[in-house]
């Protein structure tokens, strides 16, 4: 069973290419060849080898191998217990970072996933989703996220970082939550909770890296997303201010003339003309 599937318009971060799932005859091969996407083969029973760059690969139940785009492959069933497997091919700008996170790249292409039969599970209602119409390509883009979710959470632990690297990854947490929750009532509390640090270390640790603190990157950007919204005439002051955060008009104006140089309503009418 293969089908294959139109390229999506949907779901450019993660979208299926094809699917299928396949009892091999005796010696059954593809290749040496190609792709232009990732393809993920999982073996249900038997086995048989996978060769890539001049190395050649066993393989067995709970196993499988990933192709990569653009490298030459081969595979094939084995004479007397060929495999059965199931696959799936996908593109995207997060497929190669989620396979990364599952311990896949073109230097370690093989997987081990022994814990149930989940995979097989999700490909046979990817198989089932053709009963779906308005929501099928939706449904199967979950199916997959829910796949990889499997490798990665089986995958190899993430390696040690070094004390940089971690500062940074940090501070794009920080960062992440602000975007995410400015027009909340957060509290750099609330932000050094969620992370998992001393509230100190992490003020520290932000200025370090950006220059500036965690209250005035979160001023700054509540009163930059201010000034986007100040194009819609339809909001008023006060709508804005409650839209970024801000239960108080007059502060609101305050802080907003504090960091832009004029308070919303000139700048408004500076910037986009007389209402």
């Amino acid at each position: 069973m293969l089908e294959y599937l139109p390229r999506s318009k949907q779901h450019i971060e993660l979208h299926l290419t094809q699917f299928g799932m396949e009892d091999c005859i005796s010696g059954h091969y593809f290749g040496p060849a190609v792709r232009t996407h990732y393809l993920l083969h999982y073996i249900f029973k038997g086995e048989g080898i996978f060769e890539v760059g001049g190395v050649r690969h066993h393989l067995r139940k709970g196993q499988g191998f990933l192709i990569c785009p653009h490298i030459v492959t081969y595979y094939q069933a084995d004479e007397v217990n060929p495999w059965s497997y199931g696959w799936v091919g996908f593109n995207g700008t997060l497929a190669e970072p989620l396979l990364m996170q599952a311990g896949l790249t073109p230097s370690s292409p093989i997987l081990h996933y022994d814990r149930d039969d989940m995979i097989h599970q999700y490909l046979q209602l990817m198989a089932q989703s053709r009963q779906s119409h308005k929501a099928r390509e939706t449904r199967l883009t979950g199916l997959l996220y829910l796949m990889l979710s499997l490798l990665v959470e089986s995958g190899p632990e993430e390696p040690t970082v070094q004390r940089d690297s971690r500062a940074e990854v940090y501070v794009e947490q920080v960062i992440d939550f602000i975007e995410m929750n400015f027009s909340q009532k957060i509290t750099i509390e609330d932000i050094a909770h969620l992370i998992g640090l001393n509230r100190s270390y992490l003020c520290s640790l932000f200025k370090q890296q950006m220059n500036i603190s965690i209250q005035d990157y979160l001023i700054r950007y509540r009163m930059d997303m201010a000034a986007k919204m100040l194009g819609n005439t339809e909001l008023s002051i006060g709508d804005i201010a409650r839209s970024v955060g801000y239960t108080d008009p007059l502060l609101f104006s305050k802080m907003f003339k504090k960091v832009k140089g004029a308070s919303p309503k000139h700048y408004r009418s500076e910037a986009f003309g007389p209402n």
